[in-house]
């Protein structure tokens, strides 16, 4: 059997979206083109994406970053994207919540509430939720250095409000290697952060399985002045260093691995970020080689 007769079964085995897959003149195409023994979706090393069917079988999820003011101000925001249409939520977080600074913090003077909301204490993660079913709806927290503490109060107020742990789905960005390359915002040092994020990396695959407990983040890489293949190379290479890290701690790979996400930029420049996304995805299935 070819590649593509395989790619064939697994792509009629899948349920499309009921839609017309065709140019905007009304051409039809096809859902894949390519020799009958090349590389096709869903097959290893993944280079065209990890399904045979890709979008055709459902989008990719959206979210619209949101934040800002209070946490009852966020929270009626939050409520306006979910009535338009909205299937889950991502949550941008002030500078001194980023930067684990109460809003009454001397140095928080004039950035509470800006460009992100203000969550200081559980209570305000309960008022940034409240009236949200967080069993129902996933969640993107951009958070990183108190990612744990983040993570903690989102739990906690699940469970207040009857929502079993691990019912519930949804990414945190977790990622403090980046911070150091690129957005700065960082507290501690590098040995006790990886041990921060190796925690939450523990702490969710034994009590969360539907949660991502790191994005990978080159977007922030490539908005400092990278290239698109240094954006890479960093990106991969974090990814590395948090696989090596949690597998130092004792954990499984394949118990954790599977939910590591990715957050890359996509410039204008088609042809290059096409490859940049295509070398990511051949480098990362093999990374126990890469590792060694």
């Amino acid at each position: 059997m070819t590649n593509r007769e395989d790619w064939r079964a697994a792509l009629e085995a899948s349920p499309l979206r009921d839609a017309d897959f065709e140019t905007m003149s009304g051409i039809p195409v096809d859902a894949v083109y390519g020799p009958d023994d090349g590389e096709f979706p869903g097959q290893f090393p993944y280079t065209r994406g990890p399904y045979a069917s890709m979008y055709r079988s459902k989008l990719w999820t959206m979210r619209m970053f949101a934040g800002f003011g209070t946490a009852e101000d966020t929270n009626a925001r939050f409520k306006e994207i979910l009535r338009s249409g909205g299937d889950s939520l991502s949550t941008a977080f002030d500078l001194p919540t980023l930067m684990g600074r109460d809003s009454d913090d001397a140095l928080s003077l004039g950035e509470v509430g800006k460009a992100g909301v203000a969550v200081d204490t559980l209570a305000d993660m309960e008022d940034l939720f409240a009236g949200i079913d967080v069993g129902k709806v996933t969640t993107s927290m951009t958070i990183n250095s108190p990612a744990n503490i983040a993570m903690a109060m989102y739990v906690a107020n699940a469970e207040k409000h009857g929502v079993e742990r691990a019912r519930l789905g949804g990414t945190i960005q977790n990622d403090i290697l980046k911070e150091y390359q690129a957005q700065k915002e960082y507290i501690f040092p590098p040995r006790p952060s990886m041990r921060l994020v190796t925690d939450l990396i523990r702490f969710t695959s034994a009590e969360l399985p539907r949660w991502h407990p790191v994005s990978i983040s080159g977007y922030h890489i490539r908005e400092a002045g990278s290239t698109a293949a240094q954006e890479l190379a960093f990106t991969v290479g974090n990814g590395f260093a948090y696989v090596e890290a949690a597998m130092r701690a004792g954990l499984d790979v394949d118990e954790f691995a599977p939910r590591l996400s990715f957050f890359f930029n996509a410039h204008i420049d088609f042809f290059e970020e096409i490859g940049k996304y295509r070398a990511a995805r051949r480098i990362w299935a093999r990374p126990s080689t890469s590792i060694a």
